[in-house]
């Protein structure tokens, strides 16, 4: 699967594939757009797959806030109109992304918007805790990360080979993940990603579910969701519970919720399996 570099208003893209019909695909929090590389590479023949880093992420680090969900929506739309993604195109997202991809989505028509463990508004947190708090405590060494060096890019590999997530489910496309991560001197390496964008938008995410609800009841595409059973910590409960996503399927008629077995928050968008599932969920007709 080919893979193609470019850059819209300092934000970088990529294009894996050269098929017609085109799927918009947002990254997480912490993330950039490899982490769509092996969904991208295992498209069905006639698609291809558009991924951007988010400002303040990847080599889209340098791009200045505010940050904030909105605002990434509005580049994932001017994204979406660069490459010429007209109605028939898809839009997912992946953890915040998928949320992105909700505002996004509310705002002009795709063919189905899929939300990939992510997406559904978060309970408010309790009177008197931080956001930041919070979000440092849901996202663990992933958040941490962002504020130490490695002395090598093996050392950042084997730092995120230890990440629960990723423990015992390893493979090639997640360490091109972590490695296209990395920026700095040798001896001083360190994540791309801005620690002021990911509080930035860790605070919007936590703070405006009314913004989120309003925008998951405004699309009219066909709206799927798929849940990992799985938390971002590898834990037993995933980011969606079904405590969570089951009074969401209810207020809102349209949504497909499924759940892909054998997966967690990251290993959703790796393991091959659940790739496959993912896969067959963007490009499926129905």
């Amino acid at each position: 699967m080919s893979v193609e570099f470019d850059e819209v208003g300092g934000q970088r893209i990529a294009r894996f594939g050269t098929g017609a019909r085109v799927i918009v695909a947002v990254h997480g929090i912490t993330a950039s757009l490899m982490a769509w590389s092996a969904v991208g590479r295992r498209l069905p023949e006639g698609w291809s797959l558009v991924a951007m880093d988010l400002r303040g992420r990847g080599h889209s680090a340098s791009m200045p806030g505010p940050y904030g969900l909105d605002r990434h929506a509005e580049d994932v739309l001017r994204v979406a109109e660069y490459v010429g993604a007209g109605p028939e195109a898809v839009l997912t997202g992946h953890s915040m992304g998928a949320y992105v991809a909700a505002l996004a989505g509310a705002q002009r028509e795709f063919a189905r918007v899929v939300l990939v463990d992510g997406g559904l508004p978060l309970p408010p947190l309790p009177e008197g805790v931080d956001p930041d708090a919070e979000t440092a405590a849901t996202l663990g060494p992933a958040l941490a990360r962002l504020k130490q060096t490695f002395p090598t890019a093996e050392a950042y590999v084997d730092f995120f080979k230890a990440h629960p997530a990723f423990a015992g489910r390893w493979n090639a496309d997640a360490e091109a993940y972590v490695r296209y991560d990395l920026t700095g001197p040798e001896g001083a390496l360190r994540s791309r990603a801005v620690g002021e964008a990911v509080l930035e938008d860790g605070r919007w995410l936590r703070l405006e579910p009314e913004r989120i609800e309003a925008a998951l009841r405004a699309i009219t595409a066909p709206l799927f969701l798929l849940r990992a059973p799985r938390g971002l910590l590898n834990q037993d409960t995933g980011l969606l519970p079904d405590d969570l996503a089951r009074p969401w399927a209810a207020r809102l008629p349209g949504l497909r919720d499924e759940v892909v077995p054998d997966c967690n928050h990251y290993t959703i968008l790796f393991d091959e399996p659940c790739v496959a599932t993912v896969v067959s969920r963007l490009t499926s007709p129905t």
